[in-house]
């Protein structure tokens, strides 16, 4: 068999430095001699996993000796997870290898390119993530090479807009590419959905004879027909079953496309809540474009910015939002509740951890006037996917005893919860409270 070596060189290591990408006959060799002699085929293979899980420090425990790709990943997750807990850069891991990324863009760039060849993109992003809070990269970020560098992704986003007001005009137009391709790709997921979920919301409250297939309810249907039970004898000795025949269907009417809602988000734009503002900016596009609601989008700190003039154009409507700051609900509701011209057609949806900053009392008064009016009030902890949210409990609580229950959610889900606001229907609540 003919051993073909590649002409360029391997994958950087940490410290920028190349690495030698050995051909299939040296690593065949180097693997016979590093694995113990007794272990099979399965039990090496066993074996290299774990030195992939524990790093350098498993090398005198497991054995084998990463070569090639193995070494390349080996040395990239080194980078940002090596030399302790902190993995702060210039530390020293075993061996000697510097630990972490360095000060400069070009060696960053090098290690960016190199997850990306090596891992998957879900991993790349993580691992991206993690680099910018451990290893303190944000600054790098606000150099167009780095951003052009990236794997493009939502928490990306947040940290960009938190930046963008140290940005420099050379990186500004990089970064609003950034944030724009992970809008559309937002966009393209859940738009046709959101669509079909709230444009043809059901009128639960109408029943129609004959309904079209995707509107029978059928829980209705079988109940209407049971005096149409019919016990047919089985074949070939096989026992009886029985039917319903359905000589009349119930269905649900839809929707008149003239019934118009009122949607308020009121989003917390505090740190914490970066993904919850891409999210909610987002479906407030897609909620703009509905002609059957109207739609407004209001974002806070202790200032509140009511940005549904940009509604059209999410990417500005991003960089329009001021990440970080303190926290003012009460003030935030209070401007809501002077918009609300029609309280028995409007749907509230506050977006927050609710560590409230302002008056906790008056804030509680407002949610409770605007429920008595009519408004259909929904609290969300977080719009993301990041698991249970850190939240203030007690607010929580206060609100949940006020008929306004307070939940995380999910952007699959926002969809179900915004049609069951709409059409007045219980909310898809979790039956139990997240940890804190």
């Amino acid at each position: 068999m003919t051993t073909t070596t590649r002409a360029h060189p391997g994958p950087t290591d940490p410290t920028g430095e190349t690495m030698e990408r050995p051909t299939t006959a040296t690593r065949a060799t180097t693997t016979a001699q590093t694995a113990p002699a007794s272990a099979s085929a399965p039990d090496a293979e066993r074996l290299r996993r774990w030195r992939m899980v524990l790093g350098a420090d498993g090398a005198e425990s497991t054995g084998p000796t990463l070569t090639g790709r193995d070494a390349a990943m080996d040395g990239a997750l080194n980078a940002l997870y090596g030399g302790g807990a902190g993995g702060k850069p210039g530390d020293r891991g075993p061996g000697g290898r510097s630990a972490g990324l360095g000060a400069s863009a070009p060696s960053v760039a090098r290690w960016l390119g190199d997850i990306r060849t090596y891992f998957p993109s879900s991993v790349v992003q993580v691992m991206q993530r993690d680099a910018i809070d451990r290893l303190g990269l944000a600054s790098l970020l606000l150099e167009p090479e780095m951003l052009e560098a990236v794997e493009p992704d939502v928490h990306l986003v947040g940290t960009l807009l938190s930046l963008h007001q140290a940005m420099p005009d050379t990186t500004r137009e990089t970064a609003r590419t950034v944030v724009r391709k992970v809008v559309e790709e937002l966009e393209r997921r859940w738009e046709s959905r959101t669509r079909a979920t709230l444009s043809g919301a059901l009128d639960r409250s109408a029943r129609i004879s004959r309904p079209s297939h995707r509107d029978i309810d059928w829980d209705r249907t079988v109940r209407a027909n049971l005096k149409n039970y019919l016990t047919l004898p089985g074949r070939d000795g096989a026992p009886s079953r029985g039917t319903v025949v359905p000589e009349r269907l119930v269905g649900h009417g839809r929707a008149a496309r003239s019934v118009r809602k009122d949607v308020v988000l009121c989003v917390d734009q505090s740190g914490s809540m970066a993904a919850s503002v891409v999210y909610a900016s987002v479906f407030g596009a897609v909620l703009a474009s509905l002609r059957t609601l109207s739609t407004r989008l209001v974002v806070f700190d202790t200032a509140v910015v009511d940005l549904t003039d940009q509604l059209d154009d999410p990417v500005d409507l991003l960089f329009g939002a001021r990440l970080g700051g303190g926290t003012d609900i009460n003030r935030a509701l209070a401007y809501c509740q002077s918009r609300i011209v029609r309280p028995a057609d409007t749907v509230v949806v506050l977006i927050s951890d609710l560590h409230e900053g302002g008056i906790r009392g008056e804030m509680l008064k407002r949610v409770a006037a605007m429920k008595a009016s009519g408004v259909q009030f929904v609290t969300l902890l977080a719009l993301s996917d990041e698991g249970a949210p850190a939240y203030d409990h007690e607010h929580a609580a206060a609100l949940g005893a006020l008929g306004a229950p307070a939940f995380a959610c999910t952007p699959d889900l926002f969809p179900d919860v915004m049609a069951a606001a709409i059409e007045k229907r219980p909310l898809p609540v979790p039956d139990k409270e997240p940890p804190p």
